[in-house]
């Protein structure tokens, strides 16, 4: 039989399908010193985000066939590595968009009401009620960049709520965009200065790396709030930071860091910042769809 590495956790579901078609073995704590090692013997490697896939550990898979990323983005994968080597690379990009969208709303919610600061002083035994004074959603602009899979289910929710929204996407046509509830907008400068909540739903490619920065923000009107849970660099950290500290933006929710963990980081300590650990995906049912499409995907190409 095939032999499969699963070298990060995933669901028991995708666990079972490997199984029934391969020899697996699970290690979710490997080193990298160990991956490198323990690689030639495989024939697929499944991980999530822990496990970093480098040029190294792939021209060491001198059996491997298949890499498969239990979830969206394939940031810690050496793809063209990959590419060279004729491996192929599967992933599942669709198995977390509700509940990213879903995480997305609850940052906003959060952020505009104050939840995570109150619950910390009443839990030290404080009632501060004039202190925690929010803003509704409802009549408020969202502005979302990227009306992607996730950015469209963002704003359809937020539709909901009784905002009125706005989206920046080259890729989407007007039409499209007023089908999830949107006015697309022609400028990411536009769209900037109008909004009072901005939603980042882009991948991180060159061209979006560091696409929010200090000029952008400076666009932005003060009582402006960001949220952000695609991923880490597409925001200028330090520029956020900037703005927050100097007051030219009211708030921003943070799921997403350019290095992660962000380790003792300012963003983390600022009163205005809702954060988070990466958890967008992080649901039963996203983990699930996620560990059964790859696994699936995987045991297609062994078999093939």
């Amino acid at each position: 039989m095939c032999k499969v590495l699963v070298s990060d956790s995933i669901a028991r579901e995708g666990i079972a399908i490997l199984s029934r078609n391969a020899d697996v073995v699970i290690d979710d704590k490997i080193t990298t010193d160990a991956l490198l090692r323990n690689i030639p013997d495989y024939d697929a490697l499944v991980v999530r985000s822990r496990t970093r896939v480098s040029a190294p550990v792939i021209d060491a898979a001198t059996r491997l066939r298949v890499i498969g990323r239990a979830g969206v983005g394939l940031d810690n994968i050496d793809t063209d590595a990959a590419a060279r080597r004729g491996i192929t690379v599967v992933n599942s990009p669709v198995s977390a968009m509700v509940s990213v969208a879903e995480h997305t709303i609850g940052m906003m919610l959060s952020l505009a009401r104050c939840i995570p600061q109150a619950d910390a002083s009443l839990r030290q035994g404080a009632w501060e009620k004039n202190k925690f004074m929010g803003v509704e959603l409802s009549g408020k602009t969202l502005g979302i960049v990227g009306l992607g899979r996730i950015g469209s289910m963002v704003a359809v929710r937020a539709a909901a709520f009784g905002m009125h929204v706005i989206a920046v996407d080259p890729y989407v046509t007007r039409e499209r965009a007023l089908e999830f509830g949107a006015t697309l907008i022609d400028s990411l400068e536009d769209l900037l200065a109008q909004s009072d909540f901005i939603s980042i739903h882009t991948p991180l490619i060159a061209t979006t790396r560091g696409l929010i920065g200090e000029n952008e923000i400076a666009k932005m009107k003060p009582n402006a709030r960001i949220i952000f849970c695609a991923r880490g660099g597409v925001v200028d950290e330090q520029a956020l930071l900037s703005a927050l500290e100097n007051r030219k933006i009211a708030g921003a929710a943070l799921d997403v860091f350019q290095n992660e963990p962000p380790g003792d980081h300012p963003l983390l300590k600022h009163p205005n910042v809702v954060v988070t650990p990466h958890l967008g995906a992080m649901t039963h049912e996203a983990q699930t769809r996620a560990a059964v499409d790859v696994a699936e995907q995987v045991v297609k190409i062994l078999n093939a």
